[in-house]
C-alpha cells in the first residue's frame, strides 16, 4: 500500500524559514529564536502581562480587548521576577508571537507536556475566530493565551513557554487503513521490549490507536497533587521536592479508585514510539467509558521513543506516555490496561533536520516513565 497524504505538519527546517514571514514576534526585543522550535511545532512564550478575568469566553466577532476591559479584575505582571497566578482564577496572557499565515496554511495549539503535569489548564485565542486552539487558514493576527492553575499556585515569567504551535497544510492525519499499514511495517507499541502485534492493539474507524493506563509494576503507580501547597515556580527546573506537591498513589491488583475533581498522573501501559516521518496528538477516549477529564497535554513530536542506530534502526522498545487525570462527580475505578487515551497520527512534509529529544539543551521527556514534571526533583 502506497500513503498518499491529503496534507501534512510543516517541521523543523520548515518552521524556521517561517520567522520573519508567517511567525512574527510582537515586541523586536523579544526576537523568535531556534531554541522555540521542535520537530515539527514552535513553543509560544508569553507576553508581560497576565489580565485576570472574571470568566473564560470564546473568541468571535467581540474584540478580546473589549472583553478584557468588561471582564477584568486586574492585572499580574510577568516581567522580571514574574507573578503569581492563583488556583482556580482565570488568566489571560498575550503571547511574544504573532501569525501571518499564508493562503491554504493553518495553525494548530496545544499545551506543553509540562504545563499539563503541572495541572495548568491552557488554550489558545485568535482574535475573531470562534474556536479554541486553532485558526483558521490564513490567519494574521495576535494570540492569546487563556491560563487557569487547576492544583497548585504558580508563578510564571515573561518568556515561559507554556503552549505549542503546528502548522499544517490540508489535512495531514492518517486513515485508519493508512495507520494500519504503518503498524505493520514498524510496530508502534511495546509490551516492555516486546513489539505487540496488530491483533493486540486497537486501531479506531479515526484512525485512533487506544492506550491503556499502566498500574501494575510500578511502585507507586501514580501521584495525586496535594492540596493546599506552596507556589509552584514553574521555570525552575529541579526546584521542588516532589513531596511538597504529589501523593503517591498505590494499585494493589492493579486497581486504584480516583477521587472526584483530584488531579493525577499515570504513565501508559505501552511503551509507544513515533516513526521519524510522523508525529501524533493524544485525544480523549470516548467519554462512555466513564466520567474522566484526561490528557490536557498531548503533542508527540517525530521521534518519540524511538532511538535509532547508524543505519537509521530503531534500537529501543518505546517510552510510556504521561497521562493527566482528572474524574468527575464520583469516585471512579481504574485498573490496569483500561482504555484511558487514543492517538491521531500525522504526515509531516519530511523528516526533521533533529528528531525529539536531540540536542536538545536541558532535560526532555525521552526516556520517560512515570515523570512527573522538570520542575520537580526525585526526593
Amino acid at each position: 500500500m502506497t500513503l498518499l497524504p491529503r496534507g501534512h505538519l510543516l517541521v523543523d527546517r520548515q518552521i524556521r524559514d517561517q520567522f520573519g514571514q508567517a511567525l512574527l514576534a510582537s515586541d523586536p526585543d523579544f526576537p523568535l529564536s531556534a531554541a522555540q522550535v521542535q520537530p515539527a511545532s514552535l513553543d509560544l512564550r508569553l507576553g508581560p502581562v497576565a489580565h485576570r478575568m472574571r470568566a473564560g469566553f470564546l473568541p468571535g466577532v467581540v474584540p478580546l480587548e473589549t472583553r478584557i476591559e468588561r471582564l477584568s479584575t486586574g492585572t499580574v505582571c510577568l516581567t522580571g521576577e514574574g507573578g503569581v497566578l492563583e488556583r482556580g482564577l482565570v488568566y489571560l496572557v498575550p503571547l511574544e508571537e504573532e501569525l501571518a499565515l499564508p493562503a491554504g496554511i493553518r495553525a494548530r495549539f496545544n499545551p506543553r507536556s509540562s504545563t499539563g503535569r503541572c495541572d495548568l489548564f491552557t488554550r489558545i485565542l485568535a482574535c475573531g475566530h470562534p474556536r479554541f486552539d486553532e485558526t483558521p487558514e490564513g490567519y494574521r493576527g495576535k494570540l492569546w493565551m487563556e491560563v487557569s492553575p487547576l492544583s497548585f499556585p504558580v508563578r510564571l515569567k515573561r518568556g515561559d513557554r507554556l503552549g505549542q504551535l503546528r502548522l499544517q497544510q490540508g489535512q495531514p492525519a492518517l486513515t485508519a487503513e493508512e495507520l494500519t499499514e504503518v503498524y505493520r511495517q514498524t510496530p508502534l507499541c511495546f509490551d516492555g521490549d516486546r513489539p505487540m502485534g496488530l491483533e493486540e492493539v486497537h486501531i479506531d474507524e479515526e484512525g485512533g490507536l487506544e492506550l491503556g493506563v499502566g498500574l501494575s509494576g510500578r511502585t507507586p503507580a501514580g501521584w495525586r497533587a496535594a492540596s493546599h501547597t506552596g507556589v509552584l515556580e514553574f521555570s525552575a527546573e529541579g526546584r521542588h521536592p516532589r513531596g511538597e506537591f504529589w501523593e503517591a498513589v498505590h494499585a494493589p491488583e492493579g486497581r486504584a479508585i480516583l477521587a472526584p475533581e483530584s488531579f493525577y498522573i499515570f504513565a501508559s501501559r505501552e511503551r509507544l514510539r513515533i516513526p521519524p516521518h510522523l508525529a501524533a496528538e493524544m485525544l480523549p477516549v470516548d467519554i462512555g467509558i466513564g466520567e474522566l477529564r484526561n490528557n490536557y497535554a498531548g503533542f508527540f513530536d517525530n521521534g518519540f521513543g524511538w532511538i535509532e542506530d547508524e543505519h537509521g534502526v530503531s534500537q529501543n522498545g518505546g517510552t510510556p506516555a504521561v497521562l493527566e487525570v482528572r474524574a468527575h462527580d464520583v469516585p471512579f475505578l481504574v485498573e490496569d490496561g483500561q482504555s484511558f487515551c487514543r492517538l491521531r497520527f500525522f504526515h509531516t512534509a519530511e523528516r526533521p533536520q533533529a528528531l525529539y529529544g536531540h540536542g536538545r539543551k536541558g532535560s526532555s521527556y525521552q526516556g520517560q516513565d512515570l515523570t512527573l514534571a522538570r520542575t520537580f526533583r526525585g526526593d
